[in-house]
């Protein structure tokens, strides 16, 4: 099996970072509190940003890629309390549940019927109708033979 030149050349520092940051993006390592602040500030990103580029140009890009997705997961993980404009936190709103209730009170309640359904109602000639007496006649109907008019 032939590796590839770029694996040869990987240090052993580039080893131990890419092994610490796996190891941060699959356990749930909480970011502390004193560091929160910093990570969700212009310059947290600022620096985040500058070691980015830095390792994508000293270092073996794959690790540049790990790195992005280290940023990823320290924002998400420091936003958790920490209430800032990038974070999105649901906290407060009100689930479904709650919203229909709300919505339920806020429309009236309706005991009588509209003006519609009773005229409806009066007018209407559903299930009025009287029953139909079929009248024996000698009157047949004539006319000329029309191809396709009819499929039967």
């Amino acid at each position: 099996m032939k590796i590839p030149e770029s694996v040869k050349n990987v240090s052993s520092v580039e080893i131990v970072l890419f092994l610490a940051f796996v190891l941060y993006i699959v356990l749930p390592i909480n970011t502390p509190d004193y560091m929160k602040s910093f990570v969700n500030s212009h310059l947290g990103l600022l620096f985040f940003f500058c070691v980015t580029v830095g390792l994508f140009a000293y270092t073996n890009p794959i690790l540049g890629v790990v790195y992005i997705l280290v940023v990823y997961e320290a924002l998400r993980r420091s936003s958790d309390t920490f209430h800032n404009p990038r974070a999105i936190v649901l906290e407060y709103e009100p689930s479904q549940k709650n919203k229909d209730a709300t919505l339920k009170k806020m429309n009236p309640t309706r005991s009588e019927k509209s003006v519609e359904e009773e005229v409806i109602e009066a007018r209407a000639p559903i299930n009025k109708t009287h029953s139909i007496e079929i009248v024996q006649t000698t009157f047949k109907p004539m006319s000329k033979a029309v191809e396709g008019a009819s499929p039967y």
